[in-house]
C-alpha cells in the first residue's frame, strides 16, 4: 500500500501524495472516462495493471477518502468501486490532463471526443489564463503577480 504519512503540506505535494502514482491515476481514470467500478474492469484496461498492484491501489485510495468500496449487487465474490466528494473533486484535474494529453499528443484518443476537448478548452477559467500570463512574464502562483 502507498504510505500514508503526508511529507509536506503543499497542496501539490497532497495531492501527489494522495493520487500522484500512475496507476491510482489510471484507475481513476477508469472510473470518470470508462465506467469501470470493479476489480475484473480495471484489470481487463489496456495498461495491463497486476492484481498485486491493483490491491494496493483501491486499497490505499479508499483509506484515502477517494474511493468507497461496496458490495456488488448480484455478485457476492466482487466489490463496486466508486468516487467519493473527495474523489469528485479530482474530476475538474482529470479533465485538465485530458485537455492536456489530447493537445500534446497527436495520436490521443481525446481526438475522438473533440466536443468535449473543445469545451474544456472553452471553458477554461480566466483565472487560469491569469496565472498563465504570470508565469509567462516571469512570476509565479504564490510569488508577487508581473
Amino acid at each position: 500500500m502507498k504510505r500514508t504519512d503526508i511529507k509536506s503540506h503543499c497542496p501539490v505535494n497532497f495531492t501527489l501524495e494522495t493520487v500522484g502514482d500512475p496507476w491510482s491515476l489510471l484507475i481513476l481514470r477508469d472510473i470518470v472516462f470508462f465506467d469501470k467500478h470493479t476489480f475484473k474492469e480495471f484489470l481487463g484496461s489496456s495498461e495491463r495493471i497486476t492484481t498485486s498492484v491493483l490491491t494496493s491501489r483501491l486499497a490505499s485510495l479508499e483509506a484515502q477518502g477517494v474511493l468507497s468500496k461496496h458490495p456488488h449487487p448480484t455478485d457476492q465474490r466482487s466489490a463496486i468501486y466508486s468516487l467519493t466528494e473527495k474523489g469528485l473533486g479530482l474530476v475538474p484535474m482529470m479533465l485538465c490532463m485530458m485537455e492536456w494529453g489530447t493537445s500534446h499528443d497527436p495520436d490521443s484518443m481525446g481526438h475522438r471526443k473533440k466536443e468535449l476537448v473543445e469545451r474544456i478548452q472553452a471553458e477554461q477559467s480566466a483565472l487560469s489564463r491569469e496565472i498563465q500570463d504570470n508565469l509567462r512574464n516571469g512570476g509565479s502562483i504564490f510569488g508577487p503577480l508581473k
